[in-house]
């Protein structure tokens, strides 16, 4: 005998059973997600975390309570969200973060009947949370992680250009070889001074726009009726008004006991956090440019030569475009494949222009 589900109006169909039980499983696979990222972070991050884990559960009832008693046997997650997983249980780093915000945008609540408007809605909201999970990660990884996806296909697309373009030329095998480990070394060492002086310049402009540590000490020394704190603010870009109004908020807790004083709010650190370090970013600019540089010349150090060792190199090469052209592609949170293609087709026109140019010189 037929009854119908909790909440509907209708005999469910066995198609309806199986997508309410594949919603059901990845409800908990999400929740679960989310708790074994939580169990690697700590303080609000823990929180938010474990909020969202509690919102899966709710829909994860929902699903429930349509199924009735044809919930069945527990099923598994799809083959993204069992991925995502096994990835949080051994990473829980920012990049299982951008792959759980890519994961929320997939919601098919917005179209699917059964699914009410509020777990729509929540699913949107939820992106959001990702989101914001996720840029603070890369906030703190995007100075280095910036000089190393940049020095990697710096390394991998000038390199292949120069190997192409001295095969294009004519060049021996050993005069190749010679210059793929010049241009190696010659780059590598490059690309990480210009990151040094690069990244240490943004950092001494950020320290230069601080507030200088005295000037705190002298607010309470002020005239209050000149105001010229206000000069202060309105020097930073706040309107006459706003600049009076916040102007005054600080003298009036400067002149207050109970306050403890001004604020003592120590500046932001986000933008020292998203350049990174002179260093690291040198040191990551170094390795991974010679990291990829070194791809295009592995055909000719195991003893290759002519059109053969040119196509190795290239496909080498594209392999690794496509890999580094995804891995930004997921961490930004857009289509990975769409990033590959577009590496690869950047990498590959550069070089192609290049061994061009090499025959004709070389003619």
């Amino acid at each position: 005998m037929s009854t119908h589900s909790p909440g509907t109006s209708r005999d469910p169909s066995p198609s309806d059973i199986r997508r309410w039980r594949r919603y059901l499983a990845n409800e908990q696979a999400e929740a679960a997600v989310y708790r074994d990222l939580a169990n690697r972070r700590k303080g609000e991050e823990r929180e938010i975390l474990l909020a969202l884990a509690e919102a899966e559960g709710r829909h994860e009832s929902h699903w429930r309570e349509l199924l009735g008693d044809q919930v069945g046997k527990p099923m598994r997650g799809d083959i993204r969200t069992r991925l995502l997983g096994v990835l949080a249980r051994r990473f829980g780093s920012v990049f299982v973060l951008a792959l759980a915000q890519r994961a929320e945008t997939r919601s098919p609540y917005a179209t699917d009947k059964d699914a009410t408007e509020t777990m729509a809605a929540d699913e949107q909201i939820h992106e959001e949370v990702v989101r914001g999970l996720a840029a603070r990660g890369r906030n703190r990884m995007s100075g280095s992680f910036r000089a190393a996806v940049f020095g990697a296909n710096d390394g991998l697309v000038s390199n292949l250009a120069l190997v192409l373009g001295m095969s294009g030329g004519g060049a021996s095998q050993s005069i190749i070889l010679l210059t793929g480990i010049s241009g190696l070394l010659a780059g590598a060492l490059s690309m990480g001074a210009g990151e040094y002086v690069s990244v240490r310049s943004q950092r001494e402009l950020l320290e230069a726009s601080q507030p200088a540590p005295g000037a705190q000490a002298a607010v309470p020394l002020l005239d209050v009726d000149a105001n010229e704190l206000a000069l202060v603010y309105r020097a930073r870009g706040m309107s006459a008004e706003d600049a009076d109004a916040r102007a005054d908020e600080v003298l009036r807790a400067s002149a207050d006991p109970k306050s403890g004083g001004a604020s003592k709010k120590a500046p932001a650190k986000d933008e020292h956090e998203a350049i990174g370090t002179g260093l690291g970013a040198a040191t990551a600019s170094f390795m991974f440019f010679a990291s990829g540089a070194i791809i295009p010349v592995l055909p000719y150090l195991f003893g290759l030569g002519g059109m053969t060792a040119m196509l190795v190199a290239s496909v080498l090469v594209g392999i690794a475009l496509l890999g580094t052209g995804a891995i930004v592609g997921l961490l930004s949170g857009g289509p990975p494949l769409k990033r590959a293609l577009r590496q690869l087709a950047i990498g590959y026109g550069a070089a192609a222009a290049t061994y061009l140019l090499g025959m004709l010189f070389g003619t």
